[in-house]
């Protein structure tokens, strides 16, 4: 059986060291290469070890996921298009306007190859493997919204890092309530791909579409 102190030395080398060592510069060929070892031994946790079976919940409320998620799209929209338009008015919408193609392309690759991955490691394998460490479910999920902004450290955006928090929270809010990563995923994609559209997606590495 693994102990609590494996448990707490995977917890700091997967999500403390692993994210603070992509923000060094070393080739990145080997900072993939330790992503995706990283991500087989999470899903190798989730499978074998936990036991996780993906498939999807047949009771969740979709109206109140819906309900939630569009109240909480339009906050964000008005703010981020004000924020767009007094920064840099020639951001709006840019791409969607301009490039439609890559629009669409990059929403499909987003979704699958990298809000997915992130909800498997950061809400369903976090809150699966480490619940238990933690004796307060609040504190269980600031420190699950911090993590998750010190996974965008590489960035070096101040911006970025406030953003990823505030969504860490409201997807750990998501996870903690329904269990499922397809919901927390669905939200995750809607406020990226809104910040995309609206223009912010270059601070996220977003391809512009010149």
């Amino acid at each position: 059986m693994q102990t609590t102190l494996y448990k707490a030395v995977e917890f700091f080398l997967l999500f403390v060291l692993l994210p603070i060592s992509f923000a060094i510069e070393y080739p990145v060929w080997i900072k993939l290469t330790i992503g995706l070892l990283g991500f087989i031994y999470i899903i190798w946790i989730l499978l074998k070890v936990l036991k996780l079976k993906f498939r999807l919940q047949p009771a969740l409320d979709w109206k109140a996921f819906w309900r939630r998620t569009l109240l909480i799209l339009g906050t964000v929209a008005v703010l981020s298009v004000l924020y767009v338009y007094f920064t840099d008015r020639s951001m709006l919408f840019y791409v969607p306007m301009n490039n439609p193609k890559l629009y669409i392309i990059i929403f499909l690759i987003y979704s699958v190859l990298s809000v997915y991955p992130q909800e498997l490691v950061y809400r369903t394998f976090f809150f699966e493997r480490y619940g238990s460490l933690f004796n307060s479910s609040s504190l269980l999920v600031i420190i699950n919204a911090a993590l998750f902004s010190l996974a965008h450290i590489f960035f070096r955006n101040a911006l970025v890092m406030l953003l990823t928090f505030m969504g860490g929270l409201l997807f750990a809010f998501t996870f903690i309530k329904t269990r499922s990563t397809i919901l927390v995923s669905i939200e995750h994609i809607i406020y990226g791909i809104w910040l995309y559209t609206v223009g912010m997606g270059e601070m996220l590495a977003f391809p512009k579409g010149d």
